[in-house]
């Protein structure tokens, strides 16, 4: 086992590590930014460094300067978070040059599953259900309307090294390709230097069904079922449940057999999650693999009582995992609380907390780095905390996420908090009846009282 863990990452997600670390009795080291000096992952790690001013190109996102970190503390293991270089193949490749153990998936997995036009072909090859689309990335506007034209209207198209819905435009007729092109091109180029864009059928009424696996070294790969991730805005997701609504359980085992192929597929080692877009009719189709811990990974922890951040760190030592698959037991949803003004249009609210009290109670987890007093910095997402409600079913969940909602206390700024009140409220939401566009017709005024 490992005997210092540096954790590249901040907030609520490196304090999550660091938790389960102290259980396990591995030594942390946070690193943090001029910015995050006051957050709570920098206070109850063992070490901390500061590794540069506000900016992430300066700090979270500088491998010389983690690096540094690393060997100054002689930290033995990283592990990446979520966001940030978690995804990055160069920052594993050069862990595995410094010999320090990357907790995530080897560079080769990662540039397999990370490039969305290469992942798309290693299931095309495993035999996973895919979005039929372009078999790689288009040269011209020509070639793209000519599969449009092949594929049917709608389509949309995607940035290949895309991620929070940047580089995406969904296209309807011949008339509308070049300009939709031009700004996806546009956008890419600015959000992650690189301008490759290829096209997909534009499945219309979609649910977001991730399914959540583990593999280890020894060639083994399992599934802990499933989160309905299909609330989101803008392609960011919003809320996550499991089970999901939508789920029949012929359906899950087709998906989780599908998901455990495509890890199979690559050997993968970690913990990852394999995406799914589902239509109305229940099928379904490879999106994009994940080669990391998500955001909404307390989702199954409630569902199957199990830690995956210590699960990640078990397989990254060479623990082999059980091989037996997991369902869930009990119904658990999550509730993302940004720093956001959703009467403005979700606009960030940046700045100090006047006062912060979380809710409380059986069945009532919440993950946060933020505290009264705590100053909520402008550089970075502007998610403060995940209020986590699970119970015997449904029903009885989302009765225990209002409950939890109004206790929930955070003056000074604006947060999502009035939104996912109104949102269980939403008598579509509460009957199980949504999709990925449930956002174009929601209205929170409608709930103003």
């Amino acid at each position: 086992m490992f005997h210092k863990i540096l954790i590249a990452n901040r907030g609520e997600i490196a304090l999550r590590i660091i938790r389960t670390c102290k259980e396990m009795g591995i030594k942390t080291v946070a690193i943090y930014s001029k910015a995050d000096a006051e957050s709570l992952h920098v206070r109850f790690a063992d070490e901390a460094v500061c590794i540069g001013p506000a900016a992430s190109s300066e700090s979270y996102l500088n491998i010389p300067r983690i690096m540094a970190a690393v060997e100054i503390t002689n930290a033995d293991a990283i592990h990446p978070g979520y966001g940030f270089l978690a995804e990055n193949a160069k920052f594993a490749e050069i862990c595995q040059q410094y010999g320090v153990k990357f907790i995530g998936p080897t560079p080769e997995m990662i540039n397999k599953m990370g490039d969305k036009v290469t992942a798309k072909d290693t299931m095309i090859k495993a035999g996973v259900p895919v979005v039929p689309g372009s078999d790689g990335l288009l040269k011209d506007v020509k070639q793209g309307i000519k599969i449009a034209n092949q594929i049917g209207y709608p389509v949309i198209l995607k940035a290949t090294a895309g991620g929070g819905g940047k580089g995406m435009r969904i296209v309807q007729k011949d008339e509308d390709f070049e300009d939709a092109w031009d700004s996806a091109r546009k956008e890419a180029k600015a959000s992650f230097a690189n301008d490759g864009i290829y096209i997909e059928k534009f499945v219309e009424e979609p649910r977001h069904i991730e399914f959540q696996i583990v593999g280890d070294q020894y060639g083994n790969v399992i599934h802990l079922s499933e989160r309905d991730c299909s609330i989101q805005r803008r392609h960011q997701k919003l809320v996550e449940e499991s089970p999901s609504p939508f789920m029949t359980p012929e359906l899950r085992e087709k998906m989780g057999d599908a998901a455990v192929k495509a890890g199979k597929s690559i050997n993968y080692e970690g913990v990852g999650t394999i995406e799914f877009l589902v239509d109305k009719y229940r099928n379904f189709y490879f999106m994009e693999m994940n080669t990391r811990i998500q955001v909404e990974h307390p989702v199954t922890e409630e569902v199957i009582d199990h830690d995956l951040i210590k699960e990640q760190i078990k397989v990254a030592a060479g623990i082999p995992i059980s091989g037996k698959n997991y369902y869930p037991t009990m119904h658990a949803m999550e509730c993302r609380i940004n720093a956001e003004d959703v009467r403005n249009g979700f606009r960030p609210s940046p700045g100090k907390i006047l006062s912060f009290h979380s809710p409380k109670g059986h069945g009532v987890r919440v993950d946060t780095h933020v505290y009264s007093g705590y100053s909520v910095p402008p550089y970075y997402d502007s998610m403060i905390a995940k209020l986590i409600c699970k119970a015997q079913t449904r029903e009885e969940c989302i009765k225990k996420m209002q409950r939890a909602l109004d206790e929930f206390i955070i003056e000074g700024i604006k947060t999502t908090v009035p939104f996912h009140q109104a949102l269980m409220k939403n008598e579509a939401f509460r009957a199980g009846d949504f999709n990925t566009g449930f956002m174009n017709t929601f209205n929170i005024e409608d709930y103003s009282e």
